[in-house]
């Protein structure tokens, strides 16, 4: 079996689910998932429970977090240089596995915290079994021609443009 890219994009809700979601039915078919986020802390509710599954190993970077926008020079430094070793260090761990996650990966790349040439150059090197997915939004044309699917998550209407705030395990 070849292994295929897939990208999950777009304003709308529903990338990190559609992403957990692929995560789960994976790892009840028997395969191996290495699930990691970049710009989140880890304590959204679905990594509570993907550490409870056998076959999902969920690893995190404990670094500057949040809205790219709101950080600092020095915080994007820093995350510039955490992310990027921790997508190298995923790039090796990933050698054993059947499906890696790399949850806002895209969002990473589009600030520069990592460099999208070295994500592409490992999509394109990445072992010949290994389904990868990508979410963020925006996707570059480099990207977006590298992925098999490509799925994107529109907003129509969203209770956050009403000033309702995230609900955790709803949006969290």
């Amino acid at each position: 079996m070849t292994g295929r890219v897939h990208i999950y994009c777009g304003d709308g809700k529903g990338k990190t689910t559609a992403a957990v979601g692929l995560a789960i039915r994976a790892a009840g078919a028997g395969k191996r998932v290495l699930f990691t986020q970049f710009f989140k802390d880890g304590s959204s509710s679905e990594i509570r429970i993907l550490n409870q599954i056998d076959d999902i190993q969920v690893l995190h970077k404990q670094t500057v977090r949040g809205f790219f926008s709101r950080m600092t020079p020095e915080q994007r430094e820093i995350a510039a240089r955490d992310y990027t070793q921790h997508f190298r260090e995923i790039c090796a761990l990933c050698r054993d596995k059947d499906v890696l996650i790399l949850d806002e990966i895209i969002s990473a790349c589009n600030h520069g915290t990592i460099q999208e040439c070295e994500l592409v150059s490992f999509l394109e090197n990445r072992p010949e079994n290994l389904e990868v997915v990508l979410t963020g939004r925006n996707p570059s044309s480099e990207l977006m021609a590298t992925a098999d699917y490509v799925t994107e998550m529109g907003k129509i209407k969203h209770p956050f443009d009403q000033g309702i705030a995230a609900r955790k395990g709803i949006e969290y």
